[in-house]
This record gives structure tokens, C-alpha cells and sequence, in this order.
């Protein structure tokens, strides 16, 4: 029914298409300098590389099968998902990024590799067999092992009957980590982007914060209050003006923001738990040496000082007194894409980190346990955002799977909420808790849409974060957002999308052990392009003159 891949592969290429010799008796191939081992070791094969001088960039391990492959498949996205995760028919030329799942009616098999391995992983699917791409590049430069045994990769496979895809689809993930941290309790509450969209201040948070504690009255577990991208100095120029484009470090406080140890007590004071945002591995204004910087201007963390600069940042803010931290921007900071940008790899050929001897998966693993060590003694939470789910399983206890939705746009949520929320839930509860980004609630949007939405998240099992600013909605709306949060910040089993096999937006839902069923569409259905694209600007234009 599904071939198994847990055996040596049948072809080894190294590098450009060069198929490495097979040393049957040591599971090894060999070609030049450049040594791939496979090995069984317990419930996984391990994928090991050993170079001494060559500059080692791709492996492609194939498996062929004897009988043909046929179903649906599904697979993950490199970071963040682009309203881009759907099932599909086999398509051989298509790329799937760190685990592959497919599906014959109640039989599904998982092809994967286990949480933060060695290399960048991906498959490709066809009837006749499977293939694994190990991209083990130092940036996008060949990494220089100097004789270092790498694991790359330890392979999983399971094949899953009588049961649905979706349970499937959790269980393998359940299989991929073997080590996740989650909040001892349902994170949920407020970020005022999608109605300030960085036009802040201290008064204006501790406003929401005050709205967000009468929205959440009686509520045992208590919401967060998340200060987004506005309260670093680089938010603001000389003179007090907002600044649209620079949103680095150095993360100090502007002048709209002030003191944020007295700024987090105040919040504390209202009830609510104080949280916050910052992009660690960008800064143009500070006094940073230019050997620090990648090509893509962002921070390089193969650099020990940058680690350091990053270890200071989130011990001083944790110092403070915020107990969330959210991180982002890394993933583009470092590759120089964003994840729709990918396609078959994360990263274009030619450029390097200054340590050339670890593989870009290694780095970021190690970039991800430096947050998470440096959070630790202040007991603060780690939500990543775009940032790569397989590498920081066990080093965040959320993540924000997918791209930004809107308080502009109905259709921008639409796609990269429901779509993200839908095909990343079995990674809930599994790899991390799943926040498939906030209810922007602003005039642009009907209520009507942006009460399913929060129906739907306050019941999922999975985080929660309402954009709205107090005190505009009507009188029966607030009461309906209200009982959302407190629905919400109660533990509830992860929701399943019932009809995920049929569209990439499902509307059915089975959530908090009720079916469910939503209506996504406006009258004009779905417009084509909306999401980065002339209708979207627009938008955005209008409301930022409003903004303004």
C-alpha cells in the first residue's frame, strides 16, 4: 500500500547530481572525500555526512517503491504558511518541506524527519518512489565539516488505518517530537497592530490593557497584553514623527514609550500579564561592526557576539518584566526570503555565514536555544514568528504559523488565518500551540466575518489575540468578544477541519465536540490577488491616511 523507507536508500547523489558508490556492508556511500551513512537506530534512520575538505551543499537520498504510489498529498511550508498549505494530487515536481503525509481514504503514511535536525529538509512525491533532499549548505555556500561527522537527519516513517487523515496528521507529529514545551496554561488576550499598526504609546497600551481586563472579568486564567513593532526607538525619528520603514533595534524605548519597567507594572496592575515583540537580529543604528552583518543586512548568529547581543536583549526585557516574548522576523533576516518566496529552498546559492563549519540549520538551532535559555530564569514564554516550526519545536512554546492577517482586508484573514489554522493544527499540541494570528477588529471589516473568525479561534484549542480599540464596538458585539476570550482561555481540544480533504478554506468545523459550519464569503465571493496586491494596497493607503 505505502513503501516504507525505513532501509538504505536505493540512489545517493552528493552535490550536482554526482551518485555516490554503495558500500553495502556499511550502509555508507562514498564519493570523493564526502561520506553519507544511513542507519537504523530504534524507531528512526539516521542520515549522517562526513567531509573533510569538499564544501558539501545537497544530498538526495531516493527510495524506490515496488508497488505504484497513488492519493492525496500534504505537506508543511519552510516557515510561516502563505495561504499556501493544501491536499493535492501527487505532483512529482513539487517540493514538500519537512514532512510529507499521504493519504488513500483511512489509510494515511507519514514520511518525515524528526524536529531540529542537522539539515534543511524537503520531498519530493511520485508513483514510483520518494525522495529526500538534505540541504546541508552553510548559508548558501557548501559547509565546510573539516572531518565532522553531521547528523542531518533522522527519518521517520508510519503508515496509520481505520482512522482519519487528520488524526493521522497529529499522531505523526506527535512522532516528529519527542520533547515540546507548551504554556501551562491557554495564552490568549490582546496586540493592537491590526487597528494601530504601530501607531503607539505607553497611554494607549495601558488603555487596551484596561479594556482587555473588562473584556476578560472572571476569567481565572488571565489575558496578555502583547506591545507589538512601536515601542523601540527606531519607531520614531528625531523630531516624534512615526517612521513606516525601520523597524530594527537598538531595543531601547522611544520617547512615546518611556520607562518599560514601570510600563510592564502598570500593565501587571490592570490584571493582565504584559508581553512584547522585538526582531533580534535587526539593527542599523546601532554601532554594530559590519563583519556582524549577512548579506541580507540582517544580524549574522554564527557570530558569538551577536548571540551575546541577542542573550542581553531578552534577559533585559525579561528583566523588565514581560513574561511573552514574541520573536520575529529571523527567518528573513537570515535567508533573505520570505517563505513564498522559497519555493524548492530557503535560500539563494553564493553567500555565507562567517562560520562556515555548521550547516544554516544548525545556526538557527542554535540561534532559537539562546531565546529560549535567555527567557528561562524570568519565566517568559517564547512565541516565534516567522520562524522555522521544525527547528524551533522544543524551543518555543508558540508559534505564529502563518502570515500576518488584517484589520484592513476580510480576504487576508481569510486566507492566511483559516487556511494556516486549518493545516497546521496537528502541529498543536505537538511540535508547540498553534496562534494562527489575530481578530483584527477595525470598520473595514464586517463583523459578521470577524464573528466567525473569533468563534472558530475561541473554541479551536489554540491561541487567541484580539486587535481592538476600546471602547468602539457596539454594545451586543462586546459582549459577544468577550465570551470569545473567556471561551478561550480555558484548555479546549485542538479543533478538526472536517472537510480539508474538499478546499483549502474549510468551513466545517468539529470544535469543542460540536460540528460546525461558517461562511467565509462575501457576496462577490473571493477577490483574486487581494493579499500583497493593488486591491491590498489600496486598502492599506486608506486606512494608513486615516492612521495618520
Amino acid at each position: 500500500m505505502f513503501g516504507s523507507i525505513m532501509r538504505r536508500p536505493d540512489v545517493v547523489m552528493v552535490e550536482q547530481w554526482r551518485a555516490a558508490e554503495n558500500d553495502i556492508k556499511k550502509d555508507s556511500f562514498v564519493w570523493k572525500d564526502v561520506t553519507v551513512e544511513t542507519q537504523m537506530e530504534e524507531d528512526s534512520l539516521h542520515v549522517s555526512v562526513k567531509a573533510e575538505d569538499t564544501p558539501v551543499s545537497r544530498i538526495r537520498l531516493r527510495w524506490h517503491f515496488k508497488e505504484r504510489l497513488h492519493g492525496q498529498v500534504l505537506g508543511d511550508a519552510w516557515e510561516r504558511a502563505y495561504a499556501d498549505l493544501e491536499w493535492k494530487n501527487i505532483t512529482p515536481y513539487q517540493t514538500y518541506p519537512w514532512y510529507v503525509l499521504v493519504n488513500q481514504g483511512q489509510n494515511t503514511a507519514g514520511y518525515g524527519v524528526k524536529v531540529r535536525p542537522g539539515a534543511i529538509c524537503a520531498w519530493q512525491v511520485d508513483p514510483d518512489g520518494i525522495t529526500l533532499w538534505l540541504d546541508v549548505r552553510n548559508g548558501g555556500s557548501g559547509v565546510l565539516l573539516n572531518g565532522r561527522t553531521l547528523l542531518a537527519a533522522q527519518v521517520v516513517f508510519e503508515t496509520y488505518e481505520g482512522i482519519s487523515a487528520f488524526e493521522a496528521a497529529q499522531r505523526f507529529c506527535r512522532v516528529m517530537c519527542d520533547d515540546p514545551i507548551f504554556p501551562e496554561q491557554p495564552v490568549y488576550g490582546a496586540n493592537n497592530w491590526y487597528y494601530a499598526y504601530g501607531r503607539s504609546s505607553a497611554e494607549q497600551i495601558l488603555q487596551d490593557a484596561e479594556y482587555l481586563s473588562r473584556l476578560t472579568e472572571g476569567a481565572e486564567n488571565r489575558p496578555y497584553m502583547v506591545i507589538d513593532d512601536c515601542w523601540q526607538c527606531g519607531r520614531y525619528d528625531d523630531d516624534g514623527n512615526y517612521e513606516a520603514i525601520y523597524n530594527g533595534g537598538p531595543w531601547v524605548p522611544n520617547a512615546h514609550f518611556g520607562d518599560m519597567k514601570k510600563l510592564a507594572d502598570r500593565i501587571r496592575e490592570k490584571n493582565v500579564i504584559p508581553g512584547i515583540w522585538v526582531r533580534l537580529l535587526q539593527d542599523d543604528i546601532s554601532d554594530i561592526p559590519k563583519e556582524w552583518k549577512l548579506p541580507s543586512g540582517g544580524l549574522d548568529p554564527s557570530v558569538p557576539g551577536v548571540l551575546d547581543l541577542v542573550r542581553d536583549t531578552v534577559d533585559r526585557i525579561g528583566s523588565w518584566g514581560y513574561r511573552l516574548l514574541k520573536h520575529d522576523f529571523t527567518t528573513f533576516d537570515i535567508m533573505g526570503r520570505w517563505g513564498a518566496e522559497m519555493a524548492c529552498e530557503m535560500t539563494e546559492d553564493g553567500w555565507h555565514f562567517a562560520d562556515r563549519t555548521r550547516t544554516s540549520a544548525e545556526i538557527i538551532v542554535d540561534l532559537y536555544r539562546t531565546i529560549y535559555e535567555a527567557a528561562r530564569p524570568h519565566d517568559m514564554l517564547i512565541l516565534g514568528c516567522n520562524t522555522i516550526g521544525h527547528l524551533g519545536a522544543g524551543l518555543m512554546h508558540m508559534n505564529r504559523t502563518g502570515d500576518d492577517t488584517s484589520g484592513l482586508m476580510w480576504e487576508r484573514t481569510l486566507r492566511f488565518g483559516v487556511n494556516t489554522l486549518a493545516f497546521r493544527m496537528p502541529q498543536h499540541g505537538a511540535f508547540y500551540d498553534v496562534d494562527a494570528d489575530c481578530i483584527g477588529i477595525t470598520k473595514w471589516i464586517d463583523w459578521n466575518y470577524n464573528r466567525q473568525w473569533g468563534k472558530l479561534l475561541s473554541l479551536s484549542g489554540t491561541s487567541m489575540f484580539v486587535s481592538v480599540a476600546p471602547d468602539t464596538l457596539p454594545a451586543e458585539q462586546e459582549k459577544e468578544l468577550s465570551q470569545m476570550l473567556i471561551d478561550n482561555s480555558v484548555r479546549r481540544p485542538a479543533a478538526e477541519p472536517l472537510d480539508w480533504q474538499e478546499t483549502a478554506l474549510p468551513q466545517s468545523w468539529l470544535a469543542d465536540g460540536k460540528e460546525m459550519d461558517f461562511h467565509w464569503y462575501e457576496p462577490w465571493g473571493l477577490r483574486v490577488g487581494c493579499a500583497n496586491g493593488p486591491i491590498w494596497e489600496t486598502a492599506w493607503r486608506e486606512a494608513s491616511s486615516v492612521l495618520e
